[in-house]
């Protein structure tokens, strides 16, 4: 994940350890092999990147939070980790593979991201991504603007993209785009305070500074538990937007 500001790592490392679990098979679908030169782009705390290196490649994961690097150098301190934007970023040499799980529905600038992706590839080399896809959260949207107006939407961070969109922006920049999905991804979190709890990690920026911050956020619990509350367990609408494409000659 990389969204460039502050982030509560313990807390994400805590509560929010799916992020990375369920990138798990996203590792087997890119498949790196021994001796492989592979880019982890909004590498969060280094999990996913270890996994990769777990595989024999040489990996460097990047991402655009100092909070999220300094933790990714503490989990796994023989490995290389980096400050960089996604959408903006430049390495000596060129990369077999670039990864990247639950990162870039966090940038908006789409194109930056497949000219920096398209750059580091060799020629043939393979991009396998996955992130926030085209109607991810939407119940967690409703209840946002229900409670906040348009606040909400001027404030949100992130940009859940469909196939056709993010297909074309990649295609445009020299990767072709091989497969694609959209799907659903229901996900479960334990206990009573789980929904507040991913509103204060993920969606901290719509409410920062706004007057009656906790209870506008006890609103949106409010109005989302007859929905995705069940016997304890909140399930979040996750949609995934899975995409692997290579870079031409």
């Amino acid at each position: 994940m990389s969204a460039g500001s502050h982030w509560d790592v313990g807390r994400y490392e805590g509560n929010h350890s799916y992020v990375w679990e369920l990138g798990a098979d996203l590792v087997d679908l890119l498949a790196p092999r021994s001796g492989e030169r592979i880019l982890d782009i909004g590498c969060g705390t280094g999990h996913l990147t270890s996994k990769i290196a777990a595989r024999g490649a040489q990996v460097l994961g990047i991402d655009s939070s100092p909070d999220m690097i300094g933790q990714a150098r503490q989990n796994y301190p023989a490995l290389q980790f980096a400050l960089a934007d996604a959408a903006n970023f430049s390495f000596p040499g060129q990369f077999d593979a670039a990864f990247s799980n639950a990162a870039l529905h966090w940038v908006e600038d789409a194109a930056g991201v497949a000219q920096s992706v398209a750059r580091a590839l060799r020629p043939g080399g393979r991009f396998v991504a996955e992130f926030g896809g085209h109607g991810n959260i939407r119940h967690i949207l409703e209840a946002m603007r229900d409670v906040l107006g348009p606040t909400a939407g001027e404030r949100c961070p992130w940009f859940f993209r469909s196939i056709g969109e993010y297909s074309t922006v990649l295609e445009k920049h020299g990767l072709e785009v091989r497969q694609a999905w959209l799907f659903d991804r229901p996900t479960p979190v334990d206990g009573e305070n789980a929904m507040k709890d991913w509103l204060e990690m993920f969606a901290g920026k719509i409410f920062d500074g706004l007057p009656a911050t906790q209870q506008k956020m006890d609103e949106v619990v409010a109005r989302l538990r007859p929905k995705i509350f069940s016997a304890g367990v909140w399930t979040l609408d996750y949609r995934r937007l899975r995409l692997v494409a290579v870079r031409g000659a």
